[in-house]
């Protein structure tokens, strides 16, 4: 082992080691060379936090290549940081003491299309010794990707992009919508065209597959979905989006909330998230002998994730303000349930046209939304079905209408509260050994914190403290 490598354990918690550092050097330099002729003069580095704030780091171009070798400061502590920015503690991970690296991906580094003159990468943390940061929730998503791909098994996921605009104000005024007309009406695209046009230019020079962009429900809401990648790809991107989101609506007067619920009392912003099994080049949603064609494989992981959807909650949907998104007949996902084509369960089968199912085939986890950290999200979700495999699960039988109008007992709510998500999270021996004990209690710390913080709270006031937040 030379002094440039800094070498890793093969285990359960294992992620991929840095490579040398001399290779870093020279991927930097050549990363730099191209975003310079794209008149790039600075690159943000972000991670996000257990809250599920995209938090940054940036340097000027020239100070790439030392980043890549040496990577930027990063305190430990911003793992147990609160959205509104207060800072907790856990068994663990906590105070003023101690420093971790943040390295950018090159391989993800992009000129930021509405932003000119930045470029943007996604970054890991390790420790001051070049070890990888136990607490790094992209090296968790890291991980279980790589897990699955010892078992010859690669998850496609794709994250939903749900916003609201708003015309700029103060952030203490009430929201007033550059748009108003019916749900996915054309009227709102109209009104909004030059904007959507904008963010799906930014999209597609940053080298991102849109499918599809939409208003959807509430007042001043939008919808963008891009083509599903890997696991820690699809988190990337999710942030990717958001970000370029942000920026385009910036730079038409406008400001925008990723929050789960901008306005209480209305349909608030989601982050499905979309995903199906592959081995080699075979989607196992389709030509089983399972539920609609699922495989033996297919169907144990999805039973794995529909069964671990109470805990899951804790990492899919981290705001407080989430559970007043998560509510019944509002297409939320708040049900313990899966369905073909049902917008009420929090499981959805998808299975694509006639002619496309063969790759289109997927299910959609409806009761995330973007306050969850996404790295967490699909990696909690890889160890659920994972573990789902491991126990050959079978689904339970599917549920067809709106759960609410079941008679009572026939289908189990999900938590309707933090403290029964953060409950079920405690007693999940697979996401305790999946996230490693210091990603665990970080998580916990977070959560807890913040169902005391808002515990008491008026839906309301709630909502007008978390909306410009995310």
């Amino acid at each position: 082992m030379t002094a440039d490598t800094v070498a890793v354990a093969v285990d359960a918690h294992a992620a991929v080691e840095l490579p040398p550092r001399a290779e870093r050097a020279r991927q930097a330099e050549a990363a730099a060379d191209r975003l310079r002729a794209a008149g790039v003069e600075a690159v943000a580095v972000t991670w996000v936090d257990n809250a599920g704030i995209t938090r940054v780091k940036a340097v000027p171009l020239d100070g790439l290549v030392h980043a890549a070798q040496w990577g930027l400061g990063a305190a430990p502590c911003f793992d147990v940081f609160l959205a509104d920015d207060a800072i907790t503690t856990s068994p663990i991970i906590g105070g003023p003491t101690g420093d971790l690296r943040l390295y950018p991906d090159l391989g993800r580094v992009v000129p930021l299309a509405a932003q000119p003159g930045w470029a943007w990468a996604p970054g890991d943390r390790h420790t001051q010794a070049g070890t990888p940061h136990p607490g790094c929730q992209r090296l968790f998503a890291r991980r279980m990707e790589a897990t699955a791909a010892a078992r010859g098994l690669a998850l496609k996921a794709g994250i939903e992009v749900e916003w609201v605009a708003a015309l700029a104000g103060a952030p203490a005024d009430e929201p007033q919508y550059p748009t108003h007309g019916p749900a996915y009406g054309m009227h709102r695209l109209t009104d909004l065209s030059d904007y959507l046009r904008d963010v799906l230019r930014a999209l597609g020079e940053q080298g991102l597959e849109v499918l599809q962009i939409h208003p959807e429900y509430a007042p001043g809401q939008f919808e963008v979905s891009v083509a599903p990648e890997g696991p820690v790809a699809a988190a990337d991107t999710a942030v990717l989006v958001r970000h370029t989101v942000r920026a385009v609506s910036a730079r038409h007067g406008l400001r925008v909330s990723f929050a789960p619920v901008v306005e209480a009392g209305t349909v608030g912003n989601g982050a499905h998230l979309h995903l199906s099994l592959w081995r080699e080049d075979r989607n196992l949603g389709r030509g089983g002998s399972g539920p609609h064609g699922l495989t033996a494989e297919a169907e144990g992981f999805l039973a794995g994730v529909l069964a671990a959807l109470p805990e899951l909650l804790v990492l899919g949907c981290s705001s407080p303000a989430g559970y007043l998104r998560l509510v019944p007949s509002h297409w939320a996902g708040a049900y313990q349930c899966w369905g073909l084509e049902n917008r009420e369960a929090a499981l959805r089968l998808v299975t694509g046209s006639a002619g496309e199912r063969s790759a289109a085939a997927n299910a959609e986890v409806k009761c995330f939304d973007a306050s969850a950290n996404p790295y967490l999200a699909v990696g909690a979700v890889l160890a659920a079905g994972l573990a789902g495999l491991d126990q050959r699960l079978a689904l339970p039988p599917e549920f067809n209408g709106d759960p609410a109008a079941a008679a009572p007992g026939t289908v189990p709510r999900l938590p309707a509260r933090p403290a029964e998500a953060i409950a079920a999270y405690e007693r999940s021996a697979v996401l305790r050994e999946a996230l490693g004990e210091p990603l665990y209690q970080a998580v916990l710390a977070v959560r807890r914190a913040e169902a005391v913080q808002y515990a008491d709270t008026a839906p309301e006031r709630m909502v007008a403290a978390t909306r410009w937040r995310y």
